[in-house]
């Protein structure tokens, strides 16, 4: 069965549009958990532009699933993943200019440092995923510094089927999951997924987990958080919301 990872970022974007204290993204991981995810998922940028500091910390504290922390290479990022000890630190590039991440993980060109970073994480007892493109020389490049997870980015084929030419993208999703399981990684996806794009991925042999922030937040305006995790894990698992 796939399983769900919730994206809270935005939660913590709202809040510091006011620098106050609303909403929580405390609170919004627990209401999260009580619909049924089966992790948490907060990015702590450089900029500090949505989660802080002090929100992996509780978060560390509360998470009652798996909390997995994206996170660059950047020392000083690295550092509070240290001191604070994730289940998942997943790596992720960054740039400041960006509005979201942009792409995946350039492992091949990045070799040494990322097994660096990898290792030192690692080495603490935390989990290591790589969020990567979906191509075999990432997978590759990967596989060999012995990093064991993966999460496709799956960008392109969000984008491409709102414009109802995904095939080709799905395709290399699908192509690109089974190469990785047989080199014994396992696979998670995400980036753009939303209500509509969401089934066909969920569906990929292979596939463990989907992390999804942006369209569970944007449903939750509507119908509430709890609801909107609960529509998202009904399209994954194919039952009723």
């Amino acid at each position: 069965m796939v399983k769900l990872g919730v994206n809270i970022d935005h939660i913590a974007t709202l809040r510091q549009a006011r620098g106050e204290f609303d909403p929580d993204p405390i609170m919004a991981a627990r209401l999260c958990e009580q619909a049924g995810c089966d992790s948490i998922v907060a990015h702590l940028r450089e900029d500090r532009r949505h989660i802080q500091d002090r929100d992996i910390v509780l978060l560390r504290k509360t998470v009652k699933t798996r909390f997995n922390l994206e996170m660059s290479l950047e020392a000083g990022i690295v550092k509070v993943a240290l001191a604070v000890k994730p289940d998942q630190a997943t790596l992720v590039p960054e740039r400041r200019q960006e509005l979201t991440t942009e792409g995946g993980l350039d492992v091949k060109r990045h070799l040494k440092r990322v097994k660096k970073v990898s290792q030192v994480l690692m080495d603490a007892g935390i989990d290591v995923s790589l969020f990567i493109a979906p191509v075999k020389k990432q997978i590759d490049a990967t596989a060999s510094i012995g990093v064991k997870a993966i999460e496709l980015h799956t960008g392109s084929y969000a984008h491409a089927f709102a414009d109802r030419l995904a095939i080709d993208e799905f395709t290399q999703i699908k192509a690109m999951t089974l190469y990785a399981r047989k080199l014994g990684i396992t696979v998670n996806a995400g980036h753009g997924l939303n209500y509509d794009n969401t089934f066909a991925i969920a569906r990929v042999k292979g596939m463990a987990e989907l992390n999804i922030g942006h369209a569970i937040m944007s449903r939750a305006v509507f119908v509430g958080l709890k609801q909107a995790v609960c529509e998202m894990i009904a399209i994954i698992r194919r039952e009723k919301a």
